[in-house]
């Protein structure tokens, strides 16, 4: 499967700062992955963020060393405005980052940008808004939609630019538990219906857990597991070491597990919190 990103032995420092916000770091996303990446607050998820759109290194100031290489461009040599094309990005505050009026012209900004012609730029404002699920809204002022609105305007903005990849910094911290679903059934449905590679920095590991293929923990700076979310969700006193919540599901059932009721792997979604249910009440004879 081909690599899009590659980050090599990347440290950075901000500013005069002694400690790094990332140190050492070695990461690998390949075509087609959903990629979640957590950590407590100042874990560095987002100055990884701006290191895969390069914001840094240059607009941020600070020291670095290694490479971040996307689509085989190496990010310290390559002009944002070339990365934006291959690299969408979409920020916690969907309000900091539209800067429209209404929706079709917040969708069609980053196009105008590349001065590319109103023919090409119509079908793909009417592609991205459908990816989304926000066709309806096309003409809609951006100050009557709800949060998790706006930032799935921001997602179709971010799509119209036909990214290879799609980052996602903490794209639903701003949002309630409804805003965060919706969200993530869309991030899903751009990952396995239109095969978009997609990078999740988020601290809701409960938000995402269900949704992505690999998890890849942060800490300091520094990766500290990186496996399929159902692997990571047995190291416990890694979870614990890191204040990451288990989804509400795992959760009932780790508590299971600890009064030596159940034994096999946590499930993630309440389909699968059902079922288990439904086998443990067979095995029991309550069914």
């Amino acid at each position: 499967m081909e690599t899009l990103i590659e980050v090599q032995n990347f440290t950075f420092y901000y500013g005069e700062s002694p400690v790094p916000a990332l140190a050492d770091l070695n990461l690998t996303v390949r075509r087609g992955e959903f990629v979640g990446i957590t950590g407590p607050t100042g874990a560095g998820k987002t100055t990884l963020a701006l290191a895969l759109n390069g914001v840094i290194p240059h607009f941020q100031g600070g020291r670095w060393s290694g490479r971040v290489v996307v689509a085989g461009m190496d990010t310290a040599e390559t002009p944002c405005s070339r990365l934006a094309r291959i690299i969408g990005s979409v920020f916690q505050d969907p309000e900091a980052q539209l800067v429209a009026t209404d929706v079709e012209e917040e969708v069609a900004f980053g196009l105008e940008n590349q001065a590319l012609p109103r023919e090409e730029m119509l079908p793909r404002i009417e592609e991205a808004l459908t990816m989304v699920g926000i066709r309806d809204l096309r003409h809609r002022s951006l100050k009557e939609l709800s949060g998790g609105q706006k930032q799935r305007v921001a997602i179709a903005a971010a799509l119209a630019m036909r990214p290879a990849v799609l980052v996602l910094d903490e794209p639903t911290s701003e949002l309630d538990p409804q805003g965060t679903q919706d969200v993530m059934e869309v991030l899903r449905l751009l990952n396995r219906e239109h095969h978009l590679t997609i990078v999740l920095l988020e601290q809701k590991l409960a938000a995402m857990a269900p949704y992505i293929s690999r998890l890849v923990c942060l800490h300091e700076g520094r990766v500290v597991a990186d496996a399929p979310p159902r692997e990571i969700l047995r190291r416990e006193k890694l979870l614990r070491e890191l204040g990451l919540e288990d989804p509400p599901v795992a959760a009932f059932f780790r508590q299971l597990q600890r009064a030596g009721l159940y034994s096999r792997d946590l499930p993630l979604t309440v389909e699968e919190g059902r079922e288990e249910l439904g086998r443990l009440f067979a095995k029991e004879g309550i069914l």
